[in-house]
């Protein structure tokens, strides 16, 4: 029997199912709709510029670094433009194969290998790292054929840092490198703005003037609206600001004077920075040995780095910053201002050196003989160790301490650089700070003697002790010394003087400051630097020292040729010059080089020579001092503009607004070099007026003969 479909009851259900899908048709256009308006009207602004920001690249325009020049207007420190070939290790696949197939089109040499490796180490994987630099056309051309077989690999103009003097002046200059990821990490750390700045920026200062003047030499980064592709690839340039190059730093320097002494210490180390007492400037500040920075710029080569960092000579060190060692008898001087300011002794008071200072049954051993019976004025002149041995001994440590650290000794200076080291002016505070066990915190009389003649735990930089002896070339006036000199604004070009900030003076009688110039003056005519400055056409004081490197035995005498080179006496030697109104002071180190006369002293008199005279020695003189085989200046002096930079075709012409500082001093040099034999005491200058860690082993126990 046939059952007949109920029609009713279907089109019922169809039409129920119907209007169901009708309804979901409608409730889907309807969320649809909804959608639409809000992503076209209630967030058009906001998806607006996302789509826009997916269209066009913002790219940071890193500024061009601004330049170095020294007092004259001559470059220490510029850029240039060269083509790179980088590599972006997320884009280029496996690097060694992409690295042997580029050598086949450009030249990649071993030294590019291994930098581009250690940068992959050192970066991230999506930075564009250069795997050449300084490509010639012709390689940019063979690679730009070729491209296409490279992903990820571009060439690109960038504009690279050069040292023009090359070697000459590192130490102050410092150089440049890429950032590390400890410097990454120091950067986070900065403003917001600060750190905007830097997009972009792949190196930054290390050391040096590089480093300290980092943001003004910086610049402001720019930005560059690029149009790209959905894949990424540019298409146009839609807007563009270039970055606002670094403004210029102009030092105190003169780099003339900084080669020839970097010139004078041939292959020996040491240190010399030389002050202009009026006002802080540093005119010179010399490390020997010196480095390239120009090796620095791209990266330097593994074994470039390990002669240099493993070098018993350590040439990274900055010894005028960051080198000490015990003054010797340059510290005599200030030891003889101590005892006249303390009270403790007069100038008239007379003691006897017979060559031995007794104490505690130790034996505290002078020159030979000894010196004899010697006044304050004396002592100096003949550099006698028993007078400082008793004034010492009179003293004790902490009235010295007292006395002295207002000179600057144990502190910084404040000098614009960084990395500056205290030194060691000692005290009984001092000790207990420095050591652990109470027997070693304990200070015992026996080790105050030697402090007297610049020994034991005293050691200074160069830089305290040149900062020392402006001080008392000025008659109590301090400063704070200062490399730049002035800074030139890139945008406005106006420029702004950069002074040396002026310390509240010390209150130093002008009796006390005549007698010890007076007597430093007498080294010069009838002590131990006389042979150095016979025939000076001007009148100059100074103090030689010789300074232990190790100790020595009681029982021992000292004998150079039984000892190591580097455990050799250091050469030492402050000066101040012309007299009676110093325009110059000087602090110079020759390491192991032995007494302060051979070495140190000639390098002082050549100083003297150039900056108040215009001289400059001749090559015979050059070759004797390099070697410590010269006394007063041999054969006929050379005019200083005439003599080539190493590294420059002819002399650069000067700055007429920065004439070098014997045009200033020479008639004074000359007229008074025929007033009487004594110096007046100097009247105390304006300050308004306008002018032109190695650590050396000390001696703890005995010292031995120092002059």
């Amino acid at each position: 029997m046939t059952e007949f479909k109920n029609l009713e009851q279907e089109l019922g259900r169809f039409r129920v199912r119907l209007v169901a899908a009708a309804a979901f048709v409608l409730l889907a256009f309807a969320l649809l709709g909804a959608r639409l308006v809000h992503l076209q009207v209630l967030r058009h602004d906001e998806l607006a510029t996302q789509a826009e920001a997916n269209r066009i690249t913002v790219l940071p325009v890193v500024p061009e670094r601004g330049l170095i020049v020294d007092r004259n207007g001559i470059v220490l420190a510029t850029n240039y433009s060269a083509f790179t070939l980088e590599v972006t290790p997320s884009r280029a696949g496996p690097l060694e194969p992409l690295v042997d197939a580029l050598a086949q089109v450009v030249d990649v040499t071993p030294r590019d290998r291994r930098r581009f490796r250690r940068l992959v180490e050192d970066g991230r994987s999506f930075e564009s790292l250069p795997l050449r630099t300084k490509l010639s056309e012709e390689e940019v051309a063979r690679f730009a054929a070729q491209r296409f077989r490279f992903p990820g690999v571009e060439v690109k103009a960038r504009l690279l840092r050069s040292y023009p003097l090359g070697e000459i002046g590192s130490h102050l200059l410092g150089y440049i490198g890429r950032i590390n990821q400890a410097e990454k990490k120091a950067i986070e750390d900065w403003p917001d703005e600060e750190q905007d700045n830097y997009r972009g920026t792949e190196h930054i200062g290390k050391l040096g003037v590089e480093q300290a003047y980092e943001h003004e030499l910086h610049g402001r980064t720019g930005f560059a609206e690029v149009e790209t592709s959905a894949g990424g690839r540019p298409v146009r340039t839609l807007r563009s600001q270039p970055g606002t190059p670094g403004n210029t730093l102009t030092l105190s320097v003169d780099i003339r004077l900084q080669a020839l002494v970097e010139q004078m210490f041939g292959e020996r180390r040491g240190a010399l920075v030389a002050l202009d007492p009026r006002n802080g400037e540093v005119l010179a500040f010399v490390s020997k040995p010196t480095f390239d920075p120009n090796l620095f710029v791209d990266g330097i080569d593994v074994d470039s780095w390990r002669e240099l960092n493993e070098s018993i000579d350590k040439p990274l060190l900055n010894r005028a910053l960051r080198g000490t060692y015990p003054p010797g008898s340059t510290f005599k001087p200030f030891m003889a201002m101590a005892g006249l300011i303390s009270g403790k002794r007069g100038p008239d008071v007379i003691i006897n050196d017979g060559g031995n200072f007794n104490f505690g049954g130790h034996v505290f051993r002078s020159h030979g003989a000894g010196a004899g019976p010697v006044d304050m004025r004396r002592s100096i002149i003949k550099s006698s160790n028993v007078y400082y041995y008793s004034l010492a001994n009179e003293m004790g440590v902490d009235l010295m301490h007292e006395m002295l650290s207002p000179f600057g000794f144990g502190q910084l200076t404040g000098i614009d650089l960084e990395g500056e080291v205290t030194g060691v002016l000692p005290s009984t505070e001092w000790k207990r700070r420095a050591y652990r066990r109470p027997e070693q915190q304990r200070w015992y009389a026996g080790e105050t003697i030697s402090l007297g003649i610049g020994q034991g735990y005293n050691n200074f930089t160069m830089l305290q002790l040149a900062s020392a002896t402006a001080t008392l070339a000025s008659g109590g006036q301090r400063f704070r010394p200062r490399l730049v000199r002035e800074i030139e604004d890139a945008r406005t070009h106006e420029r702004r003087q950069v002074s040396g900030d002026a310390l509240p003076p010390l209150p130093l009688r002008p009796e006390h400051v005549q007698l010890v110039r007076e007597a430093m003056y007498g080294v010069t005519q009838e002590g131990t630097s006389t042979r150095v400055f016979a025939g000076a056409p001007y009148r100059s004081g100074g103090k030689t020292g010789t300074a232990q490197a190790v100790g020595i035995r009681q029982s021992e005498r000292y004998n150079a040729a039984k000892l190591e080179e580097h455990q050799r006496d250091h050469s030492l030697y402050i000066a101040l010059a012309p007299l009676p109104n110093p325009t110059v002071a000087l602090a110079v180190v020759v390491e192991n080089a032995g007494f302060g006369a051979a070495a140190a002293a000639p390098i002082a008199r050549r100083v003297f020579d150039y900056l108040l005279l215009g001289q400059y020695p001749s090559e015979e003189d050059m070759a004797a001092t390099r070697v410590g085989k010269s006394v007063a200046p041999i054969g006929t002096p050379r005019q200083a503009d005439e003599v080539p930079l190493p590294g420059l075709a002819a002399p650069p012409l000067a700055a007429a607004s920065a004439a070098p500082l014997h045009t200033q001093a020479q008639a004074q040099a000359q007229t008074e070099a025929s007033s009487p034999a004594r110096p007046r005491a100097a009247p105390n200058p304006d300050p308004a007026s306008p002018a032109p860690p190695l650590r050396t082993v000390a001696a703890h126990s005995l010292p031995a003969t120092t002059r």
